[in-house]
């Protein structure tokens, strides 16, 4: 359904709390499941939840000024303008030659500001393996009326287009976006990609955590959302987990996607 440009999808997220809990975790999955995980309410992609401010919302379709449509050329432009598309994905297991998408959760960013949200549950028509759905608490139920994964990436590839990409673990989302649109027969438009792990390893003193996993991370800058291993609750702790170390870039005189350049691991392309 189509209301106002945006898509109506299905959000399943967790009851999750406005701050980071302590001693909460990222597993292999780059996850941690919160027990009380239960499904949420329907959003319009691209729009706030209630309680955010929807700070100079665009349509996902429309462009920032300054960036290319796709596979952003590193640019002088302030890191604290580009819109960032952080992304997180729900998956039935760890490889995407062996299993697939179960949920979508992409934030779009500005300023450290969350300015829309595009989140869906995806039929994946795979069974959901007993150890994922405890860790999840999504269950072949829960996807058995969700679209399947032709009728959602459309709308996320629309959602970041001409944005940077965000994740946690870069590859392994990009893995299994890839697959997926390999599999849909659709075309892989390309990204500038910023993994957030990365980043951490680069701007985090050693003393300050003891590693960079989205959970650590999240509890140490007080993110307004525990990872829960739910896509759009993990999007959002990432979006937020991105905000602090933008700033501690800026701190070290980066200020640029040009200078973030001069760290391979953590600015990649992801070529169509």
């Amino acid at each position: 359904m189509s209301v106002g440009g945006f898509t109506l999808v299905s959000v399943i997220s967790p009851a999750d709390a406005t701050r980071a809990p302590d001693g909460y975790g990222r597993g292999p999955l780059a996850r941690l499941a919160l027990a009380d995980s239960k499904p949420a309410r329907l959003e319009l992609a691209g729009l706030e939840p209630a309680g955010l401010e929807p700070a100079g919302l665009e349509p996902a379709g429309l462009e920032p000024a300054g960036l290319e449509p796709a596979g952003l050329e590193p640019t002088d432009v302030e890191l604290a303008e580009i819109e960032f598309a952080v992304v997180d994905l729900e998956t039935t297991g760890w490889s995407p030659e062996a299993a697939a998408i179960t949920e979508i959760g992409a934030v779009l960013v500005r300023g450290g500001r969350r300015q829309g949200e595009f989140a869906s549950l995806v039929n994946s028509g795979m069974a959901v393996p007993p150890s994922i759905e405890d860790l999840t608490g999504i269950t072949d139920r829960m996807l058995a009326s969700a679209p399947r994964v032709a009728s959602v990436l459309p709308g996320l590839l629309t959602f970041a287009r001409g944005r940077v990409l965000v994740a946690h673990n870069a590859p392994f989302d990009l893995g299994f976006l890839r697959a997926a649109c390999d599999d849909c027969g659709l075309a892989w438009p390309g990204f500038t990609v910023l993994d957030t792990v990365m980043l951490a390893r680069q701007v985090m003193d050693p003393d300050e955590v003891p590693d960079c996993k989205l959970g650590t991370l999240a509890g140490f800058f007080g993110a307004r959302t525990a990872p829960s291993h739910r896509a759009l609750a993990d999007a959002r702790a990432t979006a937020d987990v991105l905000g602090w170390l933008v700033r501690r870039l800026a701190h070290r005189g980066v200020r640029t996607l040009s200078e973030l350049s001069a760290w391979p691991e953590v600015l990649t392309s992801s070529p169509a």
